[in-house]
């Protein structure tokens, strides 16, 4: 579990730096939008309350604190999982992916009581509305990893 463990570490510190260097250090949360490769991409702030897209957003302490918990549970779940799985390197790189994203945007709403949400990516004459953050692509690619790699290490049943 060694593997997971590095990989989920290395996700919530690349997602945590990247959160304190597009609002301390460039005042995203001030500034609101910066173009990088506009339109392609470009930094938009945008304090998520809820879960993806805003789903069930509310300014509720309860829900803030819900959401914090239910996180925190689906780490423990992944990790016992996985570690019971007799984890190949795909599996625990999928598993460290998305309890490292987890933890990210758990801090987030322990810190400032919503997700910090700024990379905006759009293309081919379709303009996203929605911004998202490193965790949320660690969270997204290790479910893929879970979903591909998951019961590799399953005997196969007897004929």
């Amino acid at each position: 579990m060694r593997v997971a463990l590095g990989t989920a570490a290395l996700a919530l510190i690349a997602d945590q730096a990247s959160k304190w260097w597009v609002i301390e250090r460039m005042g995203l949360d001030q500034r609101l939008f910066i173009p990088v490769a506009d339109p392609y991409l470009n930094f938009a702030m945008a304090w998520n309350r809820g879960v993806n897209f805003g789903l069930f957003g509310s300014d509720s302490d309860v829900m803030r604190w819900a959401l914090i918990a239910l996180a925190l549970v689906i780490c423990v779940v992944v990790w016992l999982w996985v570690q019971r799985e007799g984890a190949g390197r795909g599996l625990q790189i999928g598993a460290g992916l998305m309890i490292g994203g987890a933890l990210g945007n758990v801090i987030d709403r322990i810190r400032w009581g919503a997700v910090a949400d700024f990379i905006n990516m759009s293309c081919c004459g379709f303009t996203n509305p929605w911004s998202f953050n490193i965790a949320d692509a660690a969270i997204f690619a290790g479910a893929f990893a879970l979903i591909l790699f998951s019961g590799r290490n399953t005997p196969a049943p007897k004929a």
